[in-house]
């Protein structure tokens, strides 16, 4: 290798070392810079209560230096103070993620957002979050109180789960009973219906009794009127005194026979009892015609 070849080699060594010194002091004042912004947010933070404010160094602090936990943890707290809970766990999980950050940095972060947790009521995420930070710091008895509460809420909480499960199956089981019962009283109401069609519709003995009743009614009237049209008795006993012995009557003796005004000859009651015979027999065929039609023969039900 020549002179000129070293001199060359030379110059580009130092050039890089130069620019190497100067991203380190870039990098440093960055740092520092960042510093100074959360500084000024845990002042205004503390001393004016000055959430925005104390939000936007927070903010600016971890633009300059995005590897440092310290400003998000701090801004995570600050979240936290002010019920922002949301966003408090999620600088809370950066700050644990950051590289550079120590256990002790890490133990917090968790900690905190264990914390966090136990005021949403999510004690599930809250066991976990305090089991990371004993994992970084298994000597914080603070963080191993938190962590047995955290467990005992968790537990509480699934027993009133099951319970709330057993109560809604007891519901459901309760309506479905009940929904059984009405369908069982329906179809009873159904059944309970048609037996009164079937009734309705097949007369019993009583309605072929009234029909009977009605018969003998129809009998006794016919019986009546054939009354009403025979002769009465006293005529009856005339007409016999005056019959001889081949049954026809006798004449009296020296006169001809003459027949009494309105007094009705023998022939006349003959023909006249002829016919009420006719007419009673057409009133008693026509009984036993009805008799017979309104009669019905029972069948046996299929149960």
């Amino acid at each position: 290798m020549n002179n000129s070849m070293r001199y060359y080699l030379i110059i580009i060594l130092c050039f890089q070392f130069g620019i190497t010194f100067s991203q380190e002091e870039l990098l440093e004042e960055a740092a520092n810079e960042a510093k100074r912004f959360v500084a000024t947010g845990n002042e205004v933070l503390v001393e004016e209560g000055n959430f925005p404010k104390a939000e936007g160094e927070y903010r600016k602090a971890i633009s300059k230096n995005p590897v440092d936990p310290t400003a998000k943890y701090n801004l995570a707290n600050a979240y936290y103070n002010s019920k922002k809970y949301d966003e408090a766990n999620l600088r809370y999980t950066e700050a644990s993620k950051v590289t550079t950050a120590t256990k002790l940095e890490k133990h917090k972060a968790f900690h905190n957002q264990g914390n966090t947790y136990m005021e949403q009521k999510k004690y599930k995420e809250a066991v976990e979050a305090y089991k990371n930070a004993l994992r970084n710091n298994p000597k914080d008895n603070e963080t191993r109180y938190n962590l047995a509460l955290a467990k005992k809420m968790l537990e509480q909480e699934q027993q009133k789960n099951d319970q709330n499960q057993d109560d809604q199956n007891k519901d459901q089981d309760q309506d479905k009973k009940q929904d059984n019962q009405d369908q069982k009283e329906g179809d009873d109401k159904e059944e309970k219906k048609g037996d009164e069609g079937d009734k309705e519709q097949d007369p019993k003995d009583g309605d072929q009794k009234d029909k009977g009743d009605q018969g003998e009614d129809e009998k006794e009237e016919g019986d009546k009127e054939k009354e009403e049209g025979e002769p009465k008795d006293d005529k009856k006993g005339e007409g016999e005194d005056q019959k001889d012995e081949q049954g026809e009557p006798k004449k009296p003796q020296g006169q001809q026979p003459q027949q009494a005004q309105g007094q009705l000859s023998p022939q006349q009651v003959k023909s006249l009892l002829e016919a009420m015979n006719n007419e009673e027999k057409k009133v008693q065929d026509k009984i036993n015609a009805k008799k017979a039609q309104g009669s019905k023969i029972k069948t046996e039900k299929d149960w």
